[in-house]
Protein backbone atom coordinates (compact mmCIF):
# COMPACT_ATOMS: atom_id res chain seq x y z
CA UNK A 1 0.00 0.00 0.00
CA UNK A 2 1.75 3.16 -0.83
CA UNK A 3 1.66 6.35 1.51
CA UNK A 4 2.36 9.58 1.83
CA UNK A 5 2.91 11.86 4.54
CA UNK A 6 3.67 15.62 4.83
CA UNK A 7 5.82 17.38 7.31
CA UNK A 8 6.74 20.66 8.41
CA UNK A 9 6.55 23.47 10.16
CA UNK A 10 2.59 24.51 10.34
CA UNK A 11 3.71 28.15 10.83
CA UNK A 12 5.68 30.68 9.15
CA UNK A 13 6.21 34.12 9.07
CA UNK A 14 5.64 35.95 6.29
CA UNK A 15 8.76 36.94 3.95
CA UNK A 16 10.01 33.17 5.11
CA UNK A 17 10.01 30.10 3.27
CA UNK A 18 7.56 27.57 3.71
CA UNK A 19 9.60 24.05 3.41
CA UNK A 20 7.86 21.12 3.51
CA UNK A 21 8.90 17.70 2.95
CA UNK A 22 6.62 14.51 1.81
CA UNK A 23 8.05 10.63 2.88
CA UNK A 24 6.78 7.90 0.34
CA UNK A 25 6.42 4.38 1.34
CA UNK A 26 5.16 1.75 -0.56
CA UNK A 27 6.37 2.60 -3.74
CA UNK A 28 9.55 4.58 -5.06
CA UNK A 29 9.58 8.21 -6.16
CA UNK A 30 11.69 6.85 -9.28
CA UNK A 31 9.11 4.37 -10.28
CA UNK A 32 8.63 4.83 -14.08
CA UNK A 33 6.01 6.82 -15.15
CA UNK A 34 4.76 8.58 -11.73
CA UNK A 35 4.79 11.85 -11.20
CA UNK A 36 4.90 13.32 -7.59
CA UNK A 37 2.61 16.58 -6.51
CA UNK A 38 2.28 18.91 -3.91
CA UNK A 39 -1.25 20.58 -4.32
CA UNK A 40 -2.47 23.10 -1.81
CA UNK A 41 -6.22 24.01 -0.59
CA UNK A 42 -6.56 27.86 0.90
CA UNK A 43 -9.36 28.66 3.22
CA UNK A 44 -12.79 28.41 1.34
CA UNK A 45 -11.10 27.91 -1.77
CA UNK A 46 -10.09 24.98 -4.27
CA UNK A 47 -7.25 22.84 -4.80
CA UNK A 48 -4.70 24.57 -6.33
CA UNK A 49 -1.61 22.35 -8.30
CA UNK A 50 1.23 23.88 -7.38
CA UNK A 51 4.31 21.72 -8.81
CA UNK A 52 5.26 18.52 -9.72
CA UNK A 53 8.68 16.19 -10.04
CA UNK A 54 8.85 13.65 -12.06
CA UNK A 55 10.22 10.17 -11.76
CA UNK A 56 13.31 11.20 -13.92
CA UNK A 57 13.96 13.46 -11.39
CA UNK A 58 12.56 16.68 -14.20
CA UNK A 59 10.47 19.55 -12.31
CA UNK A 60 7.14 21.51 -13.56
CA UNK A 61 5.77 24.25 -12.00
CA UNK A 62 2.28 26.43 -12.15
CA UNK A 63 2.99 29.47 -13.78
CA UNK A 64 1.47 31.42 -11.32
CA UNK A 65 3.91 30.13 -8.48
CA UNK A 66 6.69 29.13 -10.64
CA UNK A 67 9.02 32.24 -9.27
CA UNK A 68 8.71 31.11 -5.87
CA UNK A 69 8.76 27.48 -5.97
CA UNK A 70 11.37 25.02 -6.22
CA UNK A 71 10.64 20.86 -5.81
CA UNK A 72 13.37 18.62 -5.30
CA UNK A 73 13.97 15.15 -4.23
CA UNK A 74 15.77 12.66 -1.51
CA UNK A 75 16.27 9.07 -3.87
CA UNK A 76 17.89 7.50 -0.56
CA UNK A 77 14.66 8.93 1.38
CA UNK A 78 12.37 8.57 -0.70
CA UNK A 79 11.23 11.66 -0.25
CA UNK A 80 10.48 14.62 -2.14
CA UNK A 81 10.54 18.67 -0.85
CA UNK A 82 8.50 22.25 -1.24
CA UNK A 83 10.11 25.23 -1.32
CA UNK A 84 8.35 28.07 -1.67
CA UNK A 85 10.11 31.67 -0.41
CA UNK A 86 8.88 34.88 0.28
CA UNK A 87 6.03 33.45 1.84
CA UNK A 88 2.58 35.65 2.52
CA UNK A 89 -0.79 35.35 4.49
CA UNK A 90 -1.98 34.31 0.85
CA UNK A 91 0.13 31.08 1.55
CA UNK A 92 -2.30 29.86 4.06
CA UNK A 93 -3.47 26.47 3.29
CA UNK A 94 -3.56 22.79 3.88
CA UNK A 95 -0.71 21.58 1.89
CA UNK A 96 -0.95 17.91 0.11
CA UNK A 97 1.25 16.04 -2.03
CA UNK A 98 -0.06 13.75 -4.00
CA UNK A 99 0.67 11.20 -7.01
CA UNK A 100 -0.66 9.99 -10.37
CA UNK A 101 0.92 8.24 -13.36
CA UNK A 102 2.47 10.44 -15.84
CA UNK A 103 -0.27 9.90 -18.81
CA UNK A 104 -3.44 9.93 -16.76
CA UNK A 105 -5.07 13.71 -17.67
CA UNK A 106 -3.93 17.21 -16.87
CA UNK A 107 -1.83 18.09 -13.10
CA UNK A 108 -5.58 19.66 -12.95
CA UNK A 109 -7.83 17.24 -13.52
CA UNK A 110 -7.58 15.89 -9.33
CA UNK A 111 -9.39 12.75 -9.81
CA UNK A 112 -6.43 11.36 -11.82
CA UNK A 113 -4.36 11.30 -8.42
CA UNK A 114 -4.64 7.82 -7.18
CA UNK A 115 -2.12 8.44 -4.18
CA UNK A 116 -2.90 11.16 -1.24
CA UNK A 117 -1.02 12.30 1.86
CA UNK A 118 -3.36 13.36 4.48
CA UNK A 119 -2.71 17.30 4.12
CA UNK A 120 -0.76 19.25 6.78
CA UNK A 121 -2.26 22.76 7.35
CA UNK A 122 0.25 25.83 7.64
CA UNK A 123 -0.49 29.22 8.52
CA UNK A 124 1.51 32.00 7.23
CA UNK A 125 1.52 35.04 10.00
CA UNK A 126 3.55 37.31 11.94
Amino acid sequence: QVQLQESGPGLVKPSQTLSLTCTVSGDSITTNYRVWNWIRQPPGKGLEWMGAIAYSGSTYYSPSLKSRTSISRDTSKNQFTLQLISATPEDTAVYYCASKPNYSGSYNDFASYDYWGQGTQVTVSS
